[in-house]
This record gives structure tokens, sequence and C-alpha cells, in this order.
């Protein structure tokens, strides 16, 4: 009787693969109660744990029970208590049908709950989202490297041994080593069972080949089955790879337009898309602009909780913007993103000139997202609608109203693209 043990290092959570396969057959059910629960969390929570509710009904599992089986006689004596027509009542709860977890005296859950830690939590939450339009760019001086086979090698470590390989060399040696002590062999026999068959043969010729015979089986056997030389190893070399680096810009309006729920809503929207982008891509430069009158690049903590505002220009943002690409960033090695939120009002002068400035940034963009919160069409909005019918492939725009919508609004900008 053979014995599969299982040796994964697993520790503690010895459940893992089952929570895995849970998780997946209850995808839909969690993400419809994370988006929920994502409306109600504050900025600092944002990115925690979450508790799960799922009704019971929805968890139950197929299983397999024990039939009668077999061929059964029997003899049914008649049907005394139901006509044809009549209806039949629900069965009662138990084994014998109905949910087996329902109780005649009114007490029970109607919910399965469960936790779900940060890292299930964040990766139900971006699993199908990617940066549009990505591409591998030109090798960067910090390369990648990946391993590729070439072929084998004499010498290596014990863990890249090919078994194959090695058996292969060993009998390929063997054979060449005893192929011509094999072929005098076999004339030898031949020779002693033509001397047999004679009337009168020679028992000392007959003796003088018996031992001829048994030196050469002799020599073919000392020679090894596996020798050293017959080792052959998995070779393999790093070489470098493409890095498809990006770079988002990240541009929020901070004017005095914006009050502070609109301000909250914006920064909701900015942490998402940071977590998201902090998570999937390791090449993933951030950039945060923040913009009233001047434009000014900040660090991650002015982004979010810099009490600074003041009037509103918006085309300070986006020549920043251009500065810093042209002097960071070029366009041949790095792909280049820019998300921007505002509630829309600025300047029509200003609006006018942001339309040129964004015409111009967009060849050097592979994707530019504006997110406008409020409740109507601005200035800015009315102005982004002829860039968003030109170029539809690499401008997207999007209305926020409520909390509700960031997250919706997220996956509609950065959702998977299908090849």
């Amino acid at each position: 009787m053979g014995f599969l043990i299982d040796r994964r290092q697993q520790g503690k959570n010895k459940s893992a693969v089952n929570r895995q396969r849970f998780l997946k057959r209850h995808k839909a059910q969690i993400r419809r109660s994370l988006e929920e629960r994502l409306r109600e969390r504050s900025i600092t929570d944002i990115d925690k744990g979450e508790s799960i509710n799922i009704a019971n009904k929805d968890t139950s599992e197929p299983h397999f029970k024990h039939g009668p089986g077999g061929r059964q006689i029997r003899v049914f004596p008649g049907n005394h208590e139901f006509a044809s027509g009549d209806k039949l009542p629900r069965p009662k709860g138990g084994a014998d049908g109905g949910d087996p977890q329902a109780s005649n005296t009114g007490e029970g859950n109607d919910d399965f709950v469960f936790e779900i830690s940060q890292q299930e939590f964040l990766e139900l939450l971006f699993e199908d989202l990617e940066l549009p339009n990505l591409i591998r760019k030109q090798l960067a001086v910090d390369r990648d490297f990946k391993p590729r086979r070439a072929g084998f090698s004499s010498s290596g470590s014990p863990s890249n041994i090919s078994v194959i390989r090695s058996m292969r060399s060993a009998s390929a040696r063997r054979i060449a080593m005893s192929a011509a002590k094999r072929k005098a062999l076999r004339a030898l026999q031949t020779q002693l069972k033509e001397l047999r068959q004679q009337p009168s043969f020679s028992v000392v010729k007959a003796d003088e080949l018996e031992e001829e015979i048994a030196r050469l089986r002799d020599k073919i056997n000392r020679v090894p089955f596996l020798d050293d030389i017959d080792l052959r190893y998995h070779q393999q070399i790093l070489e470098p790879v493409p890095c498809s680096k990006a770079v988002m810009f990240c541009i929020m309006d901070v004017s005095g337009s914006m009050d502070q729920a609109t301000k909250d809503l914006a920064k909701r929207f900015f942490i998402l898309l940071y977590l998201f982008l902090d998570r999937h891509y390791e090449k993933t430069d951030i950039v945060f602009i923040r913009h009233h009158t001047v434009a000014s690049e900040v660090d991650e903590h002015d982004f979010f909780y810099s009490r600074e505002t003041g009037g509103t220009v918006v085309s300070s943002a986006l020549k920043l913007t251009q500065e810093v690409i042209d002097k960071r960033y070029p366009t041949n090695e790095w792909n280049i993103y820019a998300a921007q939120a505002s509630d829309g009002d600025n300047w029509h002068d200003d609006s006018t000139q942001c339309q040129e400035l964004l015409t111009h940034l967009l060849p050097k963009l592979q994707y530019f997202a504006y997110v406008e919160i409020a409740h109507r069409d601005n200035v800015l909005w009315k102005s982004y609608l002829s860039i968003a019918a030109e170029h539809g492939e690499t401008f997207a725009m999007q209305h926020i109203t409520s909390a509700a919508d960031i997250y919706p609004v997220l996956r509609a900008l950065f959702r998977k693209q299908d090849r």
C-alpha cells in the first residue's frame, strides 16, 4: 500500500489551499461586500483587512452519499394518502430533505462570517486592474535579469543534475568502451559452439576458448555503469530583459473651490490608485503634484495631509508635469501615465490653455485619466470633451459624486484590456 506524504511548509496555516479555493468560489459575493465596506472606511483604514458576511445558503457544497444500491424487490401497499393533482408539502429539515441547518425553534444563523487579511483584501480589490498600453522600453541602467536554459554542462550543483542526460551519456560510454570486446565475445561463442558440434572436438581447445570468453566477460563487467564523466547538469544563464518602467503623475487640485469633502474624495481616489500601483508594479515611480494658483511637486505625506490652498490655475500643474517629464523621464525609456482629480472649477481662459497643453502632452503619455468631483459638468470638463473624442485610447474622463463612485471609477479607468 502506498502513502503520500505532504511535506509542504505551511506551518500553522494548514488550510491555506482550502481557503484559496473558498475565496475563488465566492469571489463575486466577497467583492460586492468589499465594495460596500469600502464606502464606509476612513482614509487611514482603507488598506486593512475586513470581515465578510456571506449567506449560509450560498456556502453549501454538493456532497456524495451512499444510496441503497444493488437489486431490490419492493412491495408497495398502494397510496391511501394522496390523490392525483394534490400538492405535496415541503419536506421537513433534516437528513431526509430541505436545509440540513433548519431549526423548528426559530433559531439559527443567516450569515457566514469570516476574516480576510490585508493581502487578500488588496488582491481581491485590484486583481483585474492594469496600467493601459504598458509596453517594454529599452534596457535601463539597473537591468533586470531572468534565468534562461542554456543546454547542459559537465559540472554543476547536485540540485541541477539531469538524470536522463546522465544515464544517456553513461549508456553511450558503456557501448563505446565494450563494443569491440562484445564483438570478439560473440565470435568466440560462435567458434565454441561450432567446435562442440564436431564429432571429435579437442577438449583442450574448448577449455582455451572458455577461458578467453570468461576473460572478455570480466573486462566487459568491469566497465563502470556510471562514471563522473557521465554526469550532466542543467545550465542556466542570466540574460537581461526589457524593463517595463512606468511613472504615474498624480495631479490633485487643492484650490479654494475644493471644500474638505471634495478633497477627501480626491484623496480616497489617489490612495486606492497608490495602493494599486504599489502592489502590482515594482518599477513604478509616483510623482505627486498639488496645485492651486501655483503647482508644486511634493512628497507622499504633503500630498495627502498638507492644508495649503489658494486660487485655481490648473494649467500650472500641466506645465510642471511637462517640465518633470522633459527633465527626468525620457519617453523612450519610461511608460508615462497621469491621473488628475479636480472639481472642474477653473478660469475660462486657463481652461483653453489646459486644452492646448494637454494636446501637446498626450503624445508623450501612455494614458491620461481625468476625474471630476462634481455633480455637473464644469468648465474643465467641457474643455476636455474634444480631447476625449480625438484621443479615446489614451484619454479617459469620469465623474465622482460620492464615496460609492470611487472604486467603480477606478475599475472603469484601469480595467484589464482584452488582448
